[in-house]
């Protein structure tokens, strides 16, 4: 994806004290325990539950490995980790496999820049294909498509966003082999399912887009777009692009042979992104694209908002955007939404953008998640919003390391705390891993280290991750398990996981719901990890 360069007076407005943490601090030991925090922010626990004698045990086990680094890395790998619901596939792939991919794809790079290029090769560009042999250029590729190396003491917000803009001549070709690599990935680390953000029909809806114009009559335009079938026909469009890259999947990944790839088991549902960074018509037309296509296509299940917050025409148009997906929300019942929303810090912008984003995309797009949620402290009345969020469950996407490296927010200045002592409900995700170089077993492990977390909160954060994920179908667990607990429904409440389900009803239940059945298998992956990793 190909992002537009900030303007140069809010590249002014970042403090390089910012900073990031690099990429080898991201990957060492973790500490033992964070150092105190601000009282708004002090750890509180979450509501108290019943621990089982083999959660207590397998707590124990996890507690003796604290100076066994390998042995703490081996148990959180090999903890289930149901679903990553923030991940963008393009910036989820591995850089050193974009990197092989543009080499097989005979592309270019700009000796200058670093930037992905179509080919022929010209003067100030090389083969990327070089980089199999010149293990120089290899490692720079790598410095400059993902935080590898990057200084900790400099700003990493601009070299983040910049990474895609370098690598955008790569991942456009190839969303089914993106998607095994991701979906492997995943795999390995104990996950079931994923949500992974794409942009369906990408030059089609820039050019419905332009051929409609902008109207502030949001209705009226909406019209435009459906009057003779045009935004059914890139619906059609998407659909068909989704069926190629299903195929080149199921090709990569050899699904259906005797030599299929862990990643065919994966279950995958794609969420349609919108730049927010583009004109008001386009924005729109992305997002209409994306709910429309939801309730087309199971395959795709909602929308959201990508490219950084803090872009100037990203403020500026925030609370347009805000009201195009509450009114497209209205068109669309049926579709979901999961909205970026204070991915800000004070001094990246103005302190009167820090005072209302949450805010307005749980209260006017009605969101159902928040990505990031950063800022949420330095809103006005976020008190309310917290509580809010906590009552209706709107979740709170957090990927720790991205967090880190754009915003320089960690440890106790992160409202991790906070969204759980309000009781909204929360989910680790890793945003684009492969550009920060980690996978969702270190985020469980920065959490348990951080925020000294036991082994039945990690496990209820790994529920959380099925629970708030778009699947269809009624869930394993009663009402608003974050605050009263994860309590079965009644009728799979005497069924044992890891078992076979004996009771009628349950059956019933996982036979219909997607939600449910997922639900379930990661409760006899829970019974199987405990038995092996009791202390």
């Amino acid at each position: 994806m190909t992002l537009q360069r900030r303007s140069v007076l809010r590249r002014r407005v970042v403090p390089a004290a910012l900073g990031t943490l690099s990429v080898l601090s991201l990957l060492s030991a973790l500490p033992a325990a964070a150092q105190p925090a601000p009282a708004e922010h002090r750890p509180a626990a979450p509501p108290p539950r019943p621990v089982t004698a083999a959660e207590a045990s397998t707590d124990a086990r996890l507690r003796s490995l604290r100076d066994r680094p390998a042995a703490l890395r081996a148990f959180f790998r090999q903890l289930p980790k149901g679903g990553d619901l923030h991940n963008h596939l393009s910036g989820a792939v591995s850089t050193e496999y974009l990197i092989e991919l543009a080499a097989e794809d005979g592309l270019c790079v700009d000796t200058a820049t670093l930037t992905a290029l179509a080919p022929p090769c010209g003067a100030g560009t090389r083969p990327a294909a070089d980089a199999r042999t010149d293990q120089a250029f290899h490692h720079a590729l790598v410095r400059a498509w993902s935080m590898q190396d990057f200084p900790p003491g400099e700003n990493g917000h601009d070299h983040f966003f910049d990474t895609f803009g370098r690598f955008g001549e790569v991942t456009w070709r190839h969303r089914g082999k993106l998607l095994a690599e991701v979906a492997d990935t995943a795999v390995r680390n104990n996950q079931v399912y994923l949500e992974t953000m794409v942009s369906p029909a990408s030059e089609g809806a820039k050019n419905l887009a332009a051929q409609v114009g902008w109207d502030d009559d949001l209705a009226a335009l909406h019209r435009k777009l459906v009057a003779d079938g045009k935004l059914d026909k890139l619906v059609a469009e998407a659909r068909r692009e989704a069926d190629d890259g299903d195929a080149e999947f199921r090709s990569a990944e050899r699904c259906g042979t005797p030599h299929a790839r862990p990643g065919c088991g994966l279950t995958v549902r794609w969420i349609s992104q919108a730049s927010r960074g583009s004109s008001p018509e386009r924005v729109f037309t992305q997002l209409a694209l994306g709910m429309r296509l939801a309730e087309a296509d199971p395959r795709f299940v909602a929308v959201n908002l990508v490219q950084p917050e803090d872009w100037d025409s990203s403020l500026r148009n925030y609370g347009l955007q805000m009201r195009m997906v509450g009114y497209l929300r209205t068109e669309y019942p049926k579709a979901h939404v999961s909205l970026h929303a204070g991915e800000l810090w004070p001094g990246l912008v103005k302190p009167e953008d820090l005072a209302f984003h949450i805010r307005q995309a749980v209260g006017i797009a009605r969101t159902e998640r928040v990505g990031h949620g950063v800022d949420l402290v330095h809103e006005d009345d976020w008190r309310r919003t917290a509580r809010t969020m906590a009552d209706r469950e709107v979740a709170v996407e957090v990927p720790f390391s991205s967090n880190a490296q754009i915003l320089g927010v960690k440890g106790g200045d992160h409202p991790f705390t906070t969204y759980r002592r309000y009781g909204v409900p929360v989910v680790l995700s890793t945003d684009d891993p492969g550009v920060s170089r980690i996978d969702i077993s270190h985020e469980y492990q920065y959490a348990a280290a951080t925020y000294g977390l036991r082994y039945p909160e990690l496990k209820d954060l790994a529920r959380a991750s099925l629970e708030y994920g778009f699947l269809p179908g009624a869930s394993l667990w009663q009402d608003h398990p974050t605050t009263t607990g994860y309590r079965p429904v009644a009728a799979c409440r005497s069924e044992h996981p890891g078992l076979p389900v004996r009771g009628a009803a349950c059956r019933h239940l996982l036979a219909q719901s997607a939600k449910a059945r997922l639900e379930w298998r990661q409760e006899a992956d829970f019974a199987g990890f405990e038995q092996t990793h009791r202390g």
